[in-house]
């Protein structure tokens, strides 16, 4: 296997440890802040990596911090709004919501950088919208809070891959990866802080096996796996890859929590799945095989 295939394979590995994390973090949290959550979440994460990558700390500059900050606030609002979500609609559908993502890039992309991606992404695209428009859709075609929470973190994260994409392209990011980390750790400390239902010492055992779990795969390996990625896969490509996650996502919640496999989920998940596949079909466009980005 090449690097690209071993990334490939290492991202849809991340994408089971995402979509397990939904419910792990949703029994963590409880009816409770995620603020400190989120906080004691980060600071493992950068303990961990700080260890992990010490070669690269020490060789930390100004310009590695600058853009740490930078790619740190679009992944801090990205978390952030997703985990409140969490508090108001299930597990599953809220990790299904999740991939809208992949339709909000190209369409950033479209408008602001005026560059369109391959034909296949927006069939791609369209796919997926359906399947989050079952899933999301209710009654009377109403959207819960939830939803809406979740839809928010989907454009956060999606202006993440973006900046990714762009600084990657540039420099290698491992230098960035603790700096950022760093400020997420921050923001979300200076978040619990005005908090005022902020429980900094949890007794509950699932709060702090959340927090382990979360900071171990969930964030600094699956972030840290993503961010080297983009060096060789675009924006897109990782985005379709991530529509994995809540296949997984739904699969833990019935196992963990006990939720419900229903027909809506069921048949939107499979819309997303097949998005996926058709992200995968070869068009004419023989510089963007596979949705890879081809390297020098």
């Amino acid at each position: 296997m090449n690097k690209r295939q071993i990334l490939l394979v290492l991202l849809i590995i991340g994408t089971a440890f995402w979509g397990i994390s939904y419910s792990v973090t949703k029994l963590a949290i409880g009816n409770f802040s995620p603020s400190t959550f989120l906080f004691y979440r980060f600071l493992m994460a950068v303990m961990v990596l700080t260890v992990i990558f010490w070669k690269y700390v020490r060789n930390t500059n100004l310009e590695s911090i600058k853009t740490g900050a930078v790619l740190a606030v679009p992944m801090f609002l990205g978390i952030h709004l997703q985990t409140v979500g969490l508090k108001y609609t299930d597990a599953s559908q809220c990790s299904f919501i999740a991939g809208l993502c992949v339709i909000i890039i190209p369409l950033i992309k479209l408008s602001i950088y005026k560059t369109s991606p391959p034909l296949k992404i927006w069939i791609a695209a369209l796919t997926a919208l359906s399947g989050l428009f079952i899933i999301a859709v209710k009654d009377k075609f109403t959207i819960n809070l939830g939803d809406l929470y979740t839809i928010a973190g989907a454009f956060a994260f999606a202006v993440y891959l973006i900046s990714v994409e762009k600084h990657s392209a540039a420099k290698n990011l491992l230098t960035s990866i603790v700096p950022m980390f760093a400020f997420c750790a921050l923001f979300t400390f200076i978040l619990a802080l005005t908090d005022q239902n902020a429980d900094w010492f949890p007794e509950r055992n699932t709060f702090w096996l959340g927090v382990v779990y979360c900071a171990l795969f969930s964030t600094a390996y699956m972030y840290t796996i993503s961010n080297i990625s983009q060096r060789y896969l675009s924006a897109e490509r990782v985005a379709v890859i991530y529509l994995f996650e809540p296949i997984f996502g739904a699969i833990a919640a019935f196992f963990i929590l006990g939720e419900n496999l229903s027909l809506r989920l069921l048949l939107g998940g499979s819309l997303i799945f097949a998005a996926t596949l058709i992200s995968e079909v070869n068009l004419k466009n023989s510089n963007y095989r596979l949705g890879i980005k081809k390297t020098s």
